[in-house]
């Protein structure tokens, strides 16, 4: 059995999800050392890796919607097949394995008043039997005590895949994509969500936040796509 074969496995007792060795947590030692961390020197509102945790110039020329973005590590070898294994073969056990990454990265953090986990379409729903971000917000909820709200939004239009488009095209392709039903006014939202990469769908669902009347939208993500990233 190679690597890359080890951690698309369902996980049964408690051995190191990567490399087998017996483990008192999800991941040994040496491996968790090993995943790729997410830089202290980041973007506090899109994450990106910045001198002296400032906020990037982009973030200073056009700020997005949302209001600043923790994210658990960088989308790269393990976390990515983690993710696709999630995902696309329906290894449902990992959602709590990668949503308590994200909660270590919670863990001191000011707290929302609820979490709100991206939607999915119905079509897309359907496709795949359930919601990545449902799966791992639910265990944040429950670990963290913060409400969860998944059928407050809804995807009402049935998108192209925003991987497959160049990043300039992805704002335009999500927009006008979800509605919220139900009033937030003066409340503190944490949209979760599996990967974050241009961030224009996060930034698409906190300007519908805002609108139904949220004062601050925080995005919290499994992981963070560099630039440069295939």
């Amino acid at each position: 059995m190679n690597y890359r074969s080890k951690i698309v496995q369902p996980l049964f007792g408690r051995n190191c999800l990567l490399c087998g060795s017996v483990a008192t947590e999800d991941f040994c030692v040496p491996c968790r050392d090993s995943l790729p961390h997410l830089s202290s020197q980041h973007c506090p509102v899109c994450a990106l890796p910045t001198e002296e945790a400032r906020i990037c110039g982009a973030c200073l020329a056009h700020p997005p919607v949302f209001d600043c973005t923790l994210a658990a590590v960088n989308y790269a070898f393990p976390i990515d097949a983690l993710l696709h294994s999630l995902k696309y073969r329906t290894n449902l056990a990992l959602a709590p394995v990668l949503a308590d990454l994200l909660l270590a990265r919670i863990d001191g953090a000011a707290l929302p008043d609820f979490i709100i986990p991206m939607p999915l379409h119905p079509v897309r729903l359907r496709e795949r039997g359930f919601n990545q971000a449902i799966e791992i917000a639910r265990r944040i909820s429950k670990k963290s005590g913060v409400p969860l709200l998944p059928a407050l939004c809804r995807r009402i239009r049935d998108t192209a895949s925003q991987t497959g488009l160049p990043w300039k095209e992805r704002g335009k392709n999500i927009r006008d994509a979800f509605d919220c039903e139900g009033k937030l006014n003066g409340k503190r939202i944490a949209i979760v969500d599996d990967v974050m990469t241009t961030g224009a769908t996060l930034n698409e669902l906190a300007r519908v936040l805002h609108k139904c009347g949220a004062v601050h939208v925080s995005t919290w993500v499994v992981a963070r796509t560099l630039p440069g990233t295939p």
